[in-house]
C-alpha cells in the first residue's frame, strides 16, 4: 500500500484483544512507511476467561444467551435473571486468533476452555474449545464506536499516545492523560484510498482492512 498526501507518516500495530473491556497497546511507528495494525479477530485488550459449564441450556452459551457478570469463570443464566449481563451475539469453534471476528460492536470475548466435566449440557461430557462474542444487557457498551474498548478497532474509535511510540484505543470523549490523538473516519481497502489529512493507518481487516485515522 502506498501512502498518499502524509508529510512524515505515522503507523501503527493494533495489539490482538482478547476478553473483556479494557484495551490493550498498538505499536505505533513514526517515518514515511506506515506498518499495518489491527484489534485482531475477537481478541480483546486484557487476557483471557476460561469459560466452565453451568448446565443451563442446550448449548453452553449459544447464540442469544446470557452470561453472568464477570469474566473469570461466569455462568450461563436466562437472560432474564438479574445475575444476567452480557448476551452472545456470535459463538465460534476454536481460537479466536485463527477463527472469524467477532460482529463490530461486540464489548468482550469469553475464550471457551475444552473440559470435560462429570456432567454438562448435552451429557457426553465435553465441551468444545471456542469462543463467545458478547455483547452487554447494559450500558456502557465499549464496543460502540468511540466506545474505548471491544475487540476490534472500527470506524469511530480513537486512540491515544502511551509512550515508547505506542498507542491504545480509548474513549473518542476522554480528557487529560487518556485524551485520544487519532480518530478512525474511514475504512478502506487500499491505504492510497484514505484522505489526504490521513495521519494514521489502521488495519482492521474484513473487505475494508485500513483504517484512516487522523487528529481528532
Amino acid at each position: 500500500m502506498r501512502e498518499r498526501g502524509v508529510a512524515g507518516g505515522l503507523c501503527a500495530l493494533s495489539a490482538v484483544l482478547v476478553a473483556a473491556v479494557l484495551s490493550g497497546a498498538l505499536t505505533a511507528c513514526h517515518g514515511a512507511s506506515v506498518g499495518p495494525a489491527g484489534k485482531g479477530a475477537g481478541g480483546e485488550p486484557a487476557g483471557s476467561a476460561e469459560v466452565r459449564p453451568s448446565g443451563y441450556g442446550a448449548v453452553f452459551l449459544a447464540v442469544g444467551e446470557c452470561s453472568s457478570f464477570g469474566t473469570v469463570d461466569p455462568t450461563e443464566v436466562p437472560c432474564d435473571s438479574e445475575r444476567a449481563a452480557a448476551r452472545v451475539v456470535a459463538r465460534e469453534g476454536g481460537r479466536a486468533s485463527a477463527g472469524p471476528p467477532c460482529p463490530a460492536t461486540t464489548d468482550f470475548v469469553l475464550h471457551i476452555s475444552e473440559r470435560r466435566p462429570a456432567a454438562d449440557e448435552d451429557g457426553d461430557g465435553a465441551v468444545p474449545l471456542g469462543y463467545a462474542c458478547m455483547r452487554r444487557l447494559q450500558p456502557p457498551h465499549p464496543g460502540d464506536p468511540g466506545g474505548g474498548g471491544g475487540p476490534r478497532t472500527i470506524v469511530g474509535d480513537c486512540v491515544r499516545d502511551i509512550g515508547d511510540g505506542r498507542v491504545r484505543e480509548a474513549a473518542c470523549d476522554a480528557e487529560g492523560e487518556r485524551a485520544p490523538r487519532f480518530k478512525v473516519v474511514e475504512a478502506v481497502a487500499d491505504r492510497a484510498d484514505c484522505p489526504a489529512s490521513t495521519r494514521l493507518y489502521v488495519r482492521l481487516g474484513g473487505a475494508h482492512p485500513v483504517g484512516c485515522a487522523r487528529p481528532p
